[in-house]
């Protein structure tokens, strides 16, 4: 019997009529050298119930306690059907780019039913050249990065031949029963003060990190207090300021979502990494600033101060094999959108992202955890009514860019070789109407952009300027030997 945890069951309380809180990727495959040279749905189910228990993922459903008292539970589906979870959709001709990413864009807006488990897998046919696309989306209170893309390798192979996977060879979990939930409701209401003061004090030790409460006056002399009290001696790297400025990104969304898509050589980013010494995820972070600049300035809405972004950051201890949840923190970092020229900017760029990662390796990984413990379960419920709120009043971050590293060799799925496999993650009131997620495979970064239309009126414009930005690196770079 496993429960939630405060993080897990906050991604389930943040949904409303205008947030899905799930993350999902779309694979568009190459079908010609599977041995029936086809991706069928037929095979997809077979391979799914074949290896859907190397996931819990795919097998658990939220067991809710009785009147929210405290936090759900998994539980087996003892009325698992694929029909619930699989199923097929065709494009017309001729198949393009901007039609498949219409019709995920659709599949990415609708809720999961939390009658089951919370995954759906969608077969995708009629694209141009003869390709055909698998969209995926699993529930984040279920998965982060990491065990989404271990999730996914378990359904792929390094070959069109399929390999043979060994059955379970454990029973599934037992179902929680309702007295066992309520006398742990019972338990956890009585002790939850003295738990949420201890989130408290591992949290006070870094206010001046975490949004919102940085740019409180006094965050910093309480956070240095804090660590006073705990002992804690370490000097901590000065962060500049998070002040979040308005930009078009910000305030209400719709249920609504667009969608653009697109690849950047990795191997040029990682000239351009080794150029200036720094990481690909540096110029990640690069390539957004310039897109971000460009798409805000030629609405005559880009801000004199950088935005502010949250990056994730995987702490997985235990594999999505293993559980069920999600093990992530994140990194607050000022993106250096107001600086024009472009190596100015990346060199900016890079001093931020130096700043930010010397903090979080000082700073308990938990900060995001012990913020949401210190929520009553019951409270839970108001989550996206004071995500809206705070979105119009004070926005604690602009947006939310992820960088998730994959496998650089090709992989394959029902025989079909996977050409690419591009990222899509939530957006909320409190987030943004614009999240931007890359996922590096096979010598490619392919970047997902879902954005809430009423905030970004063209999508596929911030694509076009993330290309954009890439060729300007690497002709900034073309004489320079790494460093």
């Amino acid at each position: 019997m496993t429960q939630l945890t405060a993080l897990d069951a906050q991604f389930l309380s943040a949904e409303s009529a205008t947030t899905a809180a799930h993350v999902a990727g779309v694979a568009v495959l190459d079908p010609s050298c599977a041995p029936s040279g086809t991706i069928t749905r037929e095979r997809l189910a077979a391979l799914l119930l074949e290896r859907m228990h190397l996931s819990p993922a795919l097998s658990l459903r939220v067991t809710e306690v009785p009147f929210g008292l405290d936090h759900p539970y998994w539980a087996p589906d003892p009325g698992f059907s694929i029909d619930n979870h699989l199923f097929e959709t065709g494009l017309e001709a001729p198949g393009e780019d901007t039609q498949l990413a219409e019709t995920v864009a659709r599949l990415h807006a609708r809720h999961l039913n939390r009658d089951h488990p919370l995954w759906e897998m969608h077969l995708i046919t009629g694209l141009s050249g003869g390709r055909v696309a698998v969209y995926t989306k699993v529930h984040h209170a279920a998965i982060d990065g990491v065990s989404g893309a271990e999730t996914l390798a378990a359904l792929l192979d390094l070959s069109p031949e399929p390999r043979s996977v060994e059955p379970p060879s454990c029973p599934p979990p037992e179902a929680p029963h309702l007295l066992d939930m309520l006398a742990g409701a019972a338990v956890r209401t009585v002790t939850h003060p003295a738990r949420a003061v201890r989130s408290l004090v591992r949290a006070a030790g870094d206010l001046d990190a975490i949004p919102v409460v940085a740019t409180l006056p006094g965050s910093r002399l309480i956070a240095r207090a804090a660590r006073f009290v705990t002992g804690d001696e370490r000097s901590r790297p000065g962060l500049p300021s998070l002040a979040v400025p308005h930009t078009p990104f910000n305030g209400p969304i719709s249920a609504e979502r667009r969608f653009a898509y697109g690849s950047v050589p990795l191997k040029e980013v990682k000239h351009v990494a080794k150029s200036y010494g720094m990481s690909v995820n540096d110029i990640v972070m690069a390539l957004c600033a310039s897109a971000l600049r460009s798409w805000l300035d030629e609405r005559g809405a880009l801000p004199d101060q950088p935005l502010i972004a949250a990056v994730p950051v995987a702490v997985r201890t235990a594999s999505a094999r293993d559980c069920a949840g999600n093990q992530i923190s994140a990194m607050i970092i000022p993106m250096a959108t107001h600086v024009a020229d472009i190596g100015e900017r990346l060199r900016a760029t890079a001093e931020a992202m130096s700043t930010a990662k010397r903090r979080f390796a000082m700073s308990p990984a938990t900060w995001l955890h012990e913020l949401c413990a210190m929520l009553p379960s019951p409270v839970s419920a108001l989550t996206p009514a004071v995500f809206r709120l705070a979105s119009v009043a004070f926005p604690p971050i602009n947006l939310i860019i992820s960088n998730v590293p994959g496998p650089q060799f090709p992989l394959y799925l029902c025989g079909g070789r996977v050409l690419s496999y591009y990222p899509l993650s939530v957006l909320t009131d409190l987030s943004g109407g614009v999240n931007i997620t890359c996922f590096s495979y096979d010598g490619v970064l392919d970047f997902g952009v879902v954005a809430c239309p009423d905030r970004v009126d063209d999508v596929w414009r911030l694509m076009h300027h993330l290309r954009t930005a890439m060729d300007e690196l690497t002709f900034l770079t073309r004489d320079l030997a790494p460093v």
